[in-house]
């Protein structure tokens, strides 16, 4: 058996130096591998010319800001303001941090559903909140709303919600929506909404995002990302959306923190998603590369997937093969195969028993045979 670089998983910061060495097949990271030449890498080249060079808005290109109003009406029915509701950001985790950091004031409470996101709570306590966790419900891990209406009190402040949901494929449903904004209504609670994921959802299922119900759109922040969506790895652009009296306090930390994104990249995003060829077939894109993936991984190894409905990570169990900690699991996977998946507990801010490890399928076809063809012998 061929063996690998040592890593002391599972430091996620090495998931970058797993990508770098040779024979490693990463299917740990947060990125996605396309074929080819995509027409936003067209556009780019297009539009170097126009812009180089110039200043670049802190706050976004106000064409780009004009197309994501325009797609927001279009999609879900409530108009943002391009010139003071719509930010775009170097990534959405610099959206999801200026927004905590904007927002979340010392001892505010800040309700986080884990497994999640592993931005959010460095976010949440570096800016002096408190984080409040609830566990999502096995086994297709959906919100208990009973769990959070028993948690909300005087200091809640925020509630922070991921649909599609990052590492589980959940996606939330017009009852979880009803039910958020039952539970936020005259209160001071904002809702921080991480719709990255919004068309990378599977099996005829709609998105639900906040800005499809007035009264959430009031209280929330919507935070995106155009990496996914229009499939260009490698370049992290996001945006937020929200009320004006919310976003002024958004872009007055943005401001602090950054200069803005490369300007003819703007542009291309601008041109792409006016256009709406460019992502509403991305969910059967990834839909495919999912079906595919599981389809090997059912017939040829003993790995157990958890059904995912959106994003483009499939959980899988590993309880019929070994009793091994995650952790100690993935290390494994690395060292003496050659493949790289991420531990369920680093979703999670205590220590997790399960036996659960997370792929990332946005890969090609060739790369995730070969992932299959070597975790046949994983026993």
């Amino acid at each position: 058996m061929m063996m690998y670089p040592k890593f002391n998983f599972p430091d996620t910061g090495l998931v970058d130096e797993m990508a770098m060495v040779p024979g490693i097949l990463n299917l740990a990271g947060n990125y996605s591998e396309f074929d080819g030449i995509t027409k936003l890498d067209e556009l780019l080249l297009e539009n170097m010319p126009k812009r180089t060079g110039q200043n670049v808005s802190v706050f976004g290109e106000i064409q780009l800001r004009e197309q994501v109003s325009k797609k927001i009406t279009s999609l879900y029915g409530h108009n943002y303001s391009a010139n003071n509701e719509i930010t775009v950001t170097q990534g959405s985790n610099q959206a999801f941090y200026a927004s905590i950091a904007a927002l979340v004031g010392e001892g505010d409470e800040v309700i986080l559903f884990e497994p999640a996101n592993e931005t959010y709570l460095p976010a949440i306590i570096l800016n002096g909140g408190k984080p409040v966790f609830i566990s999502l419900k096995e086994p297709d891990f959906h919100v208990d709303w009973e769990d959070v209406v028993c948690m909300i009190n005087a200091n809640t402040r925020m509630i922070i919600i991921n649909t599609p949901h990052n590492p589980t494929g959940m996606v939330f449903n017009e009852l979880d929506m009803l039910r958020l904004q039952k539970i936020i209504n005259g209160t001071r609670i904002v809702v921080l909404s991480d719709e990255s994921f919004e068309h990378i959802i599977f099996d005829g299922i709609s998105h639900q995002s906040v800005s499809l119900y007035p009264k959430l759109a009031e209280k929330s922040v919507l935070v995106n990302s155009f990496s996914h969506t229009c499939q260009v790895p490698g370049w992290n652009v996001g945006y937020c959306a929200a009320p004006a009296s919310m976003m002024v306090e958004i872009r007055r930390v943005l401001k602090i923190m950054g200069t803005g994104v490369f300007a003819p990249f703007q542009l291309a995003l601008a041109e792409y998603i006016g256009d709406r060829e460019g992502y509403q077939n991305v969910g059967k894109y990834f839909q495919g590369k999912r079906d595919y993936f599981t389809s090997l991984m059912d017939s040829l190894t003993r790995f157990v997937a958890v059904p995912t409905f959106g994003t483009f990570y499939q959980l899988y169990s590993y309880k019929e093969i070994c009793e091994e900690r995650d952790k100690s699991v993935v290390q494994r996977l690395i060292n003496e195969f050659g493949v790289g998946s991420a531990p369920f507990s680093s979703f999670i801010h205590d220590q997790s028993k399960k036996p659960l490890i997370r792929f990332n399928f946005a890969q090609s076809n060739d790369i995730l045979a070969k992932v299959v063809e070597r975790l046949q012998s994983f026993h």
